[in-house]
């Protein structure tokens, strides 16, 4: 472990990114485009897994790991576009691994480059920038060139005279970019909808195996991390899928699921509230009352009653 943290590079500002990859110092120490068709084939690549101190949103023209479902590809094969936050850990020696992929375009952002700005808050509300590699926006033709059009102009007026203008152009740009971005992940949701459905099915099998192990005694109530750790999925983009798929997020679905036990304990045995708060995972049963409150309109021994 010693020996990996040692290899991480970090790299906290745009000039220090540059300088890594053998690029000219960005014109604006907040926020560059590089166009990959203007930088030299001898550019250098860091080695390894290296962290960002600002936002990445790049486009590859070529991606691997379209989804597959039966004989039929869902996604499309027109390049797609990757997220990473700040403090997100970027690269890596694996052998599909994308960033070893030559990106067309990529925009750095620092986060400062937000302030005053209503996006400083609502950058952090776009999920894809936490979503893994293998989770990538693949887009079709129509939307490649949308991605690339705002691209190009974001890069016209990188390039241009600064002005009094520039920077809320700019932003806009990016949110804009953003915007997009979000509405094609709802369609790649869509297009996924038969892999997602048995996602779905992996997932309720997973909670409903927890419960019946009894699994809540030793770890407590299940996690989201837990369900996209098995799932092989980012936290995020499994509550973004479920969200799309049934409107509700993976930490609802938990919920649900503790509701639906609570009830069979409540209507099957005469446990107290506390004993079966303590069951289902909850280190107080003042959580559990309230939780089952806000989902059932009546508290646990109001349910019971109903029963008698």
């Amino acid at each position: 472990m010693k020996k990996e943290s040692k290899s991480l590079v970090r790299f906290e500002s745009l000039s220090n990114a540059h300088r890594a990859f053998g690029l000219p110092n960005p014109k604006h120490p907040l926020i560059s485009l590089i166009n990959g068709s203007h930088v030299s084939q001898d550019v250098n690549h860091p080695s390894g897994a290296h962290v960002l101190g600002f936002y990445k949103i790049s486009y590859k023209p070529q991606l691997s790991g379209r989804l597959k479902y039966g004989q039929q590809y869902y996604d499309f094969n027109e390049g797609g576009l990757l997220f990473a936050s700040p403090n997100q850990i970027v690269g890596g020696n694996t052998e599909n691994d994308e960033s070893t992929v030559c990106s067309l375009y990529t925009l750095l952002i620092h986060p400062d480059f937000f302030l005053n700005y209503l996006l400083a808050k609502r950058v952090k509300e776009y999920g894809f920038f936490s979503y893994a590699t293998n989770e990538t926006l693949h887009l079709s033709d129509e939307e490649k060139a949308t991605i690339i059009s705002i691209f190009n102009m974001i890069e016209t007026e990188l390039n241009s005279r600064i002005d009094d203008f520039s920077q809320d152009v700019v932003i806009a740009q990016i949110e804009l970019l953003l915007n997009y971005a979000n509405r094609f992940y709802k369609r790649q949701f869509t297009t996924r909808k038969a892999i997602n459905n048995t996602l779905l099915e992996r997932m309720e099998k997973l909670l409903n195996e927890y419960f019946d192990n009894k699994a809540t005694l030793r770890y407590g109530i299940p996690k989201v991390q837990y369900l996209a750790e098995h799932l092989n999925l980012s936290p995020n983009y499994l509550s973004d899928m479920l969200r799309s798929l049934t409107g509700q997020s993976a930490q609802q679905h938990i919920h649900n699921k503790l509701i639906e036990k609570a009830k069979e304990i409540l209507s099957t045995t005469n446990l107290s509230v506390s004993e079966i708060a303590y069951a289902l995972g909850f280190e107080h049963s003042q959580s559990f009352s309230k939780l089952f409150k806000s989902k059932m309109q009546m508290s646990p021994l109001e349910f019971r009653a109903s029963f008698n």
